[in-house]
């Protein structure tokens, strides 16, 4: 079995006929085109089960019903035959012009993505959401196409015969093709305002998707069929004898019933199917404007019009171009018939497309052959384009609109070497292309060949072309590749992952440095079995590929890494000399101070690691020259000295006194404060230490992202505060410690 050309669907031909009547050959052409192609589809079927020669015959056989230009119906020979040939655009341009081998290309393309649309092997999970992404890229790819409407027009006449196929055969339809066919194929037609091939369509796409609802209906509109062709037959013959009485010329015709719009209006409005109007249903045509206002208004005359039941499409038309005038009105049996009431020249609009109305305009009884100014006939051929377009991408423009999608003139569609299309921004070069395709074959991306030609990777891509991509096995991309000038991208999400590769590798060798900075320090310090991410987390990092990144870029110190593993002795601090008394008496000595039991005018300091307070438990230590450190019992610092020389700690304890007297000496003591950040967060904070009477004397605020290697301020979701407060007794510290635990955020607050 051949699969190198799916069939499909039917077209319109008056669209066609305008466009190609000027140039239009004798019957011989087809049958030229049909004798080169027998030879070649005799016998082979196409990959839906059809007979590849019968399925031609039967677009042709389409084409020809709706009066398609004789060059369109070789063509449906031809865009099969070629699926059988070994180059065969270069054959047909020998055999039949580059106007022929245009068309094989685009639409052997365009059958190439719709094959792989349905037949792609999708897991059970994905298959609905993908199955309706790639019907979206078949809608778009048809639209990329419709330049040439030749295309559109052939693959609409190859899905409606494969459809007709399905039905005539009985063979089961794949629901991917009839989906697609009714979402769409069908809005496609309807939105050239081909409403035969629209609602042939849907009938046949709703008797494969929902066959129980269709045959139920079927059977039901079967079940009384004689007796409402009888009906329809009465009302046609009534109407027609009084409008010929009132002197209007018209043709009244029943109208035919199309399954799936009743079945439509049965489900939208729940009505059942004996209040469906158009059930019952006459089309009257008429020569001229007026003459459809004259007919309605005597058709309200003898029958009672159903209210809310009347649109006027000549006056206001619809978007595609379609004019008549719709009422319902209640027959003499008291049931209702829906009327259509329009001249032939809307009559052959909404039968055949926005470019009959051209062609009837110009042309009127002469047919096309009367149109004998080539300029003027080119000049409609050039309208009746505009207007088809201009539906074909308003088409575009509303569905892109309601689901917030790119504008149609701002987007390209091109394949992947296997027919998948790949959307992508107007101008996109091939590295675009390799970065849309997946993110690692951009980076590795050396060539790519565009239709089977190895061409620069800044040239621009265009709708339709085949890109295969020449990658290295590894590497990553060139920093060309972001310099706007060369034009290697067009587009902002490729340039986004150039530049987070070439940030993900420097950020790589930044931490390699720090790392290496890191482990060098602590061979020195003899501390090679300390754990990295214990140090990192001991020095506030969220672990250590965040230590070695901040510093391998120098901005954290490594002296900062040698003060945790080392703690040097304390160094009084001008601003920390609280205390230094010359003790001579327990009274004149214990006032505020600090008393070094059994020792008179020792220097003593208070330790700003640990920062004690009374009536904090303290111990001291003698310093060489700084006189006694005093430090909180519980400090780590002083553990570790007290480790080395133990013979220099000494028994200190705080002086008596009076807290509450004026004079009574005050101590610093800092507040660590967690909290997620906010707004007006370190004002609640102080607020806090207003209250409570607390001088607060230094304040510091860091902010950190979850993650980040540094703080930044500002911004963070984690805000870090310090306050360094002044208190005459640390004990009042516990009750601020509860009230700042409940602000709004705060996490934690504790002593340092």
């Amino acid at each position: 079995m051949k699969t190198g050309l799916m069939a499909e669907g039917a077209a319109t031909a008056p669209i066609v006929a305008l466009l190609d009547a000027g140039t239009a050959h004798s019957q011989a052409e087809v049958v030229r085109a049909r004798a080169f192609a027998e030879p070649l589809l005799s016998g082979e079927l196409l990959d839906t089960g059809e007979n590849a020669l019968a399925h031609a015959d039967g677009v042709a056989a389409i084409l020809h019903g709706v009066g398609a230009a004789q060059e369109l119906q070789a063509a449906a020979y031809l865009v099969y035959a070629a699926d059988f040939l070994n180059k065969p655009e270069e054959i047909v341009a020998k055999a039949f012009g580059d106007s022929y081998a245009s068309l094989v290309t685009h639409t052997r393309r365009l059958v190439q993505l719709q094959r792989a649309t349905r037949d792609a092997k999708l897991t059970a999970d994905k298959k609905t959401d993908q199955r309706a992404e790639q019907t979206e890229r078949v809608r778009k790819m048809l639209l990329a196409f419709s330049r040439d409407l030749r295309v559109v027009l052939l693959r609409l006449a190859s899905r409606l015969q494969t459809l007709r196929w399905h039905a005539a055969s009985k063979q089961p339809c794949p629901q991917a093709l009839a989906e697609e066919s009714q979402a769409v194929f069908a809005p496609l037609a309807n939105r050239l305002g081909i409403w035969q091939i629209k609602w042939e369509l849907e009938d046949l796409a709703f008797r494969f998707r929902e066959p129980e609802a269709y045959k139920a209906l079927a059977k039901a509109l079967h079940e009384k069929r004689v007796e409402r062709e009888q009906g329809v037959e009465a009302a046609r013959a009534a109407v027609q004898a009084d409008l010929q009485a009132q002197g209007i010329s018209a043709e009244v015709q029943g109208r035919p019933k199309h399954l799936y719009s009743i079945h439509k209006k049965m489900l939208g409005k729940a009505l059942p199917l004996e209040r469906v109007f158009d059930l019952r249903a006459l089309r009257v045509i008429v020569p001229s404007v007026a003459d459809c206002y004259a007919v309605l208004a005597r058709l309200h005359e003898l029958y009672t019009p159903v209210p809310g039941e009347f649109d006027d499409y000549i006056a206001k038309p619809k978007p595609n171009g379609y004019q008549s005038l719709h009422t319902v009105v209640l027959g003499p049996d008291g049931r209702a018939m829906e009327v259509q009431i329009r001249t032939r020249e809307m009559h052959e609009h909404a039968e055949h497309g926005v470019a009959a109305h051209w062609a009837y305009k110009e042309a009127g009884a002469r047919g096309y052959a009367g149109v004998t100014a080539a300029g003027e006939f080119e000049e409609q051929v050039a309208r009746a384009r505009r207007a088809v377009l201009n539906q074909l991408l308003a088409w575009e423009r509303d569905t892109a609109q309601a689901e917030g999608g790119p504008d149609f003139d701002d987007r390209i569609y091109v394949f992947t070497p296997q027919a998948t299309i790949v959307e992508l921004a107007a101008g996109a070069t091939p590295v675009d292309f390799a970065y849309a395709v997946h993110t690692d074959l951009g980076h590795r991306c050396r060539g790519a060949r565009i239709d089977g030609q190895m061409l620069p990777l800044n040239t621009p891509l265009k709708s339709g072309q085949t890109v295969e991509i020449i990658a290295a096995k590894e590497g990553g991309p060139s920093l060309d590749w972001i310099n706007p000038e060369l034009g290697y991208l067009q587009s902002q999400r490729s340039r986004a992952k150039v530049r987070a590769w070439f940030n993900a590798l420097q950020q790589a060798q930044t931490i390699a440095k720090g790392r290496e900075l890191v482990e060098k320090l602590l061979q020195r310090e003899g501390k090679t079995a300390l754990k990295l991410d214990e140090l990192a987390a001991r020095l506030g990092f969220k672990g250590a590929e965040a230590l070695f990144e901040v510093v391998g870029k120098d901005e954290y110190s490594l002296r900062n890494i040698e003060l945790l593993l080392r703690p040097p002795e304390p160094v009084a601090d001008e601003n920390e000399l609280l205390a230094q008394k010359h003790t001579r008496s327990a009274t004149s000595g214990a006032r505020g101070g600090v008393l070094v039991v059994g020792i008179d005018s020792l220097l003593t300091t208070l330790s700003r690691c640990c920062r004690p307070a009374p009536p904090d438990a303290i111990e001291g230590f003698v310093t060489r020259g700084k006189g006694v450190a005093i430090h909180r019992s519980d400090c780590s610092n002083l553990a570790e000295m007290k480790r080395r020389s133990p013979e220099r700690v000494i028994a200190v304890a705080w002086g008596g006194g009076d807290a509450a007297l004026k004079n009574a000496p005050v101590y610093p003591v800092d507040v660590l404060v967690e909290a997620g950040d906010r707004q007006g967060l370190l004002r609640d904070v102080l607020e806090v230490f207003a209250k409570e009477k607390m001088n607060v004397v230094a304040v510091n605020t860091q902010s950190m992202k979850p993650g980040a290697v540094k703080p930044r301020a500002g911004g963070g979701d984690t805000a870090w505060m310090s306050f360094t407060l002044e208190l005459s007794d640390a004990s009042k510290l516990a009750k601020v410690l509860r009230e700042l635990c409940g602000i709004s955020g705060v996490r934690s607050a504790r002593r340092k």
